[in-house]
Protein backbone atom coordinates (compact mmCIF):
# COMPACT_ATOMS: atom_id res chain seq x y z
CA UNK A 1 0.00 0.00 0.00
CA UNK A 2 1.43 3.07 -0.93
CA UNK A 3 0.61 6.51 0.57
CA UNK A 4 0.70 10.20 -1.04
CA UNK A 5 2.05 11.51 2.54
CA UNK A 6 5.38 13.18 2.26
CA UNK A 7 8.11 12.07 4.29
CA UNK A 8 9.67 14.45 6.77
CA UNK A 9 13.49 13.47 6.59
CA UNK A 10 16.50 16.27 7.52
CA UNK A 11 16.95 16.83 4.04
CA UNK A 12 13.58 18.42 3.70
CA UNK A 13 13.38 20.33 6.98
CA UNK A 14 16.55 22.29 6.15
CA UNK A 15 16.20 22.96 2.59
CA UNK A 16 12.35 22.87 1.68
CA UNK A 17 9.54 25.35 2.09
CA UNK A 18 6.13 25.02 2.85
CA UNK A 19 5.33 23.75 -0.36
CA UNK A 20 7.88 21.37 -1.04
CA UNK A 21 10.51 23.62 -3.09
CA UNK A 22 13.69 23.38 -2.32
CA UNK A 23 14.79 27.29 -1.59
CA UNK A 24 18.74 27.86 -1.57
CA UNK A 25 18.34 31.41 -2.61
CA UNK A 26 15.88 33.83 -3.31
CA UNK A 27 15.09 37.32 -5.69
CA UNK A 28 16.57 40.00 -2.83
CA UNK A 29 14.01 41.77 -1.13
CA UNK A 30 13.65 45.23 -0.49
CA UNK A 31 16.87 45.46 2.18
CA UNK A 32 19.14 43.66 0.29
CA UNK A 33 18.52 45.83 -2.64
CA UNK A 34 19.06 48.88 -0.45
CA UNK A 35 21.91 47.12 1.02
CA UNK A 36 23.64 46.70 -2.24
CA UNK A 37 23.38 50.17 -3.50
CA UNK A 38 24.71 51.87 -0.28
CA UNK A 39 27.79 49.34 -0.20
CA UNK A 40 28.23 50.16 -3.87
CA UNK A 41 27.49 53.95 -3.04
CA UNK A 42 30.16 53.89 -0.36
CA UNK A 43 32.82 52.86 -3.41
CA UNK A 44 32.32 55.95 -4.88
CA UNK A 45 31.58 58.11 -2.00
CA UNK A 46 34.29 57.29 0.52
CA UNK A 47 35.09 60.00 2.72
CA UNK A 48 32.29 62.01 5.10
CA UNK A 49 29.37 62.59 6.41
CA UNK A 50 27.29 61.02 3.45
CA UNK A 51 30.17 57.78 3.58
CA UNK A 52 28.99 57.59 7.04
CA UNK A 53 25.62 57.83 6.68
CA UNK A 54 25.73 55.12 4.04
CA UNK A 55 27.03 52.69 5.94
CA UNK A 56 24.86 53.30 8.58
CA UNK A 57 22.34 52.08 5.97
CA UNK A 58 23.87 49.31 4.66
CA UNK A 59 24.36 48.18 8.12
CA UNK A 60 20.81 48.49 9.18
CA UNK A 61 19.60 47.01 6.12
CA UNK A 62 21.68 43.63 6.14
CA UNK A 63 20.14 43.53 9.93
CA UNK A 64 17.32 43.79 9.32
CA UNK A 65 17.82 41.06 5.79
CA UNK A 66 19.21 38.89 8.35
CA UNK A 67 17.15 39.76 11.28
CA UNK A 68 14.14 38.84 8.91
CA UNK A 69 15.50 35.58 7.47
CA UNK A 70 16.39 34.44 11.02
CA UNK A 71 12.79 34.45 12.41
CA UNK A 72 10.89 34.41 9.38
CA UNK A 73 13.05 32.08 6.98
CA UNK A 74 11.20 30.04 4.83
CA UNK A 75 13.23 26.77 5.79
CA UNK A 76 16.34 25.88 8.43
CA UNK A 77 18.78 26.77 5.96
CA UNK A 78 17.79 30.05 5.31
CA UNK A 79 17.38 30.71 9.24
CA UNK A 80 20.56 29.41 9.34
CA UNK A 81 21.96 31.84 6.97
CA UNK A 82 20.13 34.89 8.86
CA UNK A 83 21.99 33.75 11.96
CA UNK A 84 25.36 33.72 10.12
CA UNK A 85 24.97 37.10 8.68
CA UNK A 86 23.79 38.92 11.85
CA UNK A 87 26.60 37.16 13.84
CA UNK A 88 28.98 38.49 11.28
CA UNK A 89 27.08 41.78 11.06
CA UNK A 90 27.39 42.28 14.17
CA UNK A 91 31.08 41.35 14.75
CA UNK A 92 32.11 43.68 12.09
CA UNK A 93 30.80 46.23 13.66
CA UNK A 94 32.57 45.56 17.12
CA UNK A 95 35.78 44.63 14.87
CA UNK A 96 35.46 48.64 13.86
CA UNK A 97 35.51 50.06 16.90
CA UNK A 98 39.02 48.97 17.98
Amino acid sequence: MTTNTPTNTAFDKIFRDSEGQIVIAQPPNLPLIVWSVASLLQLILTTGNINKGLDLLAFGCLFTWAWEELFQGVNYFRRALGLVVLIVAIASRIWKLF
